[in-house]
């Protein structure tokens, strides 16, 4: 059985924490699309992590993490989160690496960099971690796989062939040091040593392994608004973060998807330009975001101060309808607990007419929230175990959000720790 953990808006949902959860009955962890660009937070006995690309399995030491075809995969990263969860005591963990993966290069970071510094206030809110030009590569078929770390001449004259033009780009649009291809290689033959002890054929071991009854996690990265096609576009990620794409990613069937659980935390929050209507700012904004996530709502990979706005049921519903989702994990409730009252928006005003249903991005800029107010429970619901204990105002706030989005939310999740999760029949 294959299951996928994906997010419904703009990707600081939490997920870190379900998957982390979900590993536990899981086999097999596949991480299956995105980069070191935005990380996920885990609190476990083994301490507080924040990781970018390894797999968010990693601490059982019953399952096998794996990189999947569609990750952009930067190997010195993906070592140094390796190295740190072993050097704190994790065991070693099981580690494949799809030998059809790609890899982000040196001077994908460095274009990233230059054309953010380019476009000056009209830059994009890019990471700078080389995500955007990686993904552009890949699509214009210049893109390096991990395979190709283990056919010297071949590569050698493929980097010669790419440098040209890059240098082109270096030399007269971003006026920067050009590439040197001795240089290149070497680096890359360091990547090889790296990996080479971890790649294989992902598909055909995924494939061998659903005949053996194993069972798969496929984990996304970032939410459905920060999707190509279906999100907030431009101001989007580089590769589809909807479950549909895990298939491909991954190198599975996607008929074999059976559950698809979609993480919505109890607020918005987001990292990055692009709209975002239940935006809220300010003092208002600064205690939530002090009090929110595992330690404050800053960015897993930046560090950046997130966004922070009140529960959309707008774009909730539209990015757990792109999902497929089968269940909801509403995560952080127990942030909210020192609110008299909490705002939700059940629609959006847009040239005087109000909706329920999610707009294109130029609509969207124009969009206004409408809030509906209900009372706050006022009181610390951590270290409860059962939904029926849970303050009544509580309940009825998962309830009023479960209505407007139409998904059931079937897992709740009140505190940081492995835990801290109230399981709710649908």
């Amino acid at each position: 059985m294959v299951k996928a953990v994906v997010g419904a808006n703009w990707g600081d949902e939490g997920k870190g924490k379900i998957t982390d959860m979900l590993a536990e009955k899981a086999d097999i962890i596949v991480r299956f699309q995105g980069g070191a660009n935005a990380g996920h937070t885990i609190v476990n006995n083994y301490g507080k992590f924040a990781l970018h690309t390894l797999p968010s399995g990693v601490f059982y030491n019953h399952t096998t993490s794996v990189i999947g075809n569609g990750v952009a995969l930067n190997i010195p990263v993906f070592f140094k989160e390796y190295n740190e969860v072993v050097s704190r005591g994790v065991p070693a963990p099981k580690i494949l690496i799809s030998e059809r993966a790609q890899m982000v290069m040196p001077y994908h970071i460095l274009f990233d960099q230059y054309e953010e510094e380019r476009l000056g206030g009209k830059s994009f809110g890019s990471t700078k971690s080389g995500i955007a030009p990686f993904y552009s590569d890949k699509y214009a078929k210049i893109g390096f796989q991990v395979s190709e770390l283990f056919d010297e001449e071949h590569l050698k004259e493929k980097l010669t062939s790419v440098c040209e033009t890059k240098n082109i780009l270096l030399e007269h649009l971003y006026h920067k040091p050009l590439l040197k291809v001795d240089e290149l290689f070497a680096e890359l033959m360091e990547y090889k040593k790296m990996v080479e002890p971890y790649v294989c054929d992902v598909s055909l071991y995924l494939w061998n392994a659903l005949k053996e009854g194993k069972e798969v996690l496929l984990e996304g990265q970032l939410g459905s608004l920060k999707d190509p096609d279906h999100g907030i576009y431009p101001m989007v990620t580089s590769s589809s973060t909807l479950a549909g794409y895990g298939a491909v990613g991954a190198g599975l069937p996607p008929y074999e998807i059976k559950q698809i659980v979609t993480v919505c935390k109890a607020y918005s929050s987001a990292v990055g330009a692009g709209a975002f209507v239940s935006e809220i700012f300010g003092e208002e904004a600064d205690e939530l975001r002090r009090r929110g996530g595992d330690g404050g709502e800053f960015g897993a990979t930046t560090g950046r101060p997130r966004r922070m706005g009140w529960f959309d049921c707008v774009a909730s519903k539209y990015g757990c309808r792109l999902q497929g989702t089968t269940d909801v994990a509403f995560t952080v409730l127990d942030v909210l607990g020192y609110l008299d009252e909490i705002p939700v928006c059940t629609g959006y005003e847009i040239d005087g007419k109000v909706t329920t249903d999610f707009p294109t991005t130029t609509l969207l800029e124009k969009a206004k929230p409408v809030l509906e107010t209900l009372p706050g429970w006022k009181c610390d619901i951590r270290g409860i175990k059962k939904y029926e204990d849970l303050p009544e105002n509580c309940r009825k706030y998962v309830e009023f959000v479960e209505e407007h989005i139409g998904f059931p939310i079937t897992m709740i999740s009140n505190g940081p720790g492995r835990d801290d999760i109230i399981y709710r029949n649908k």
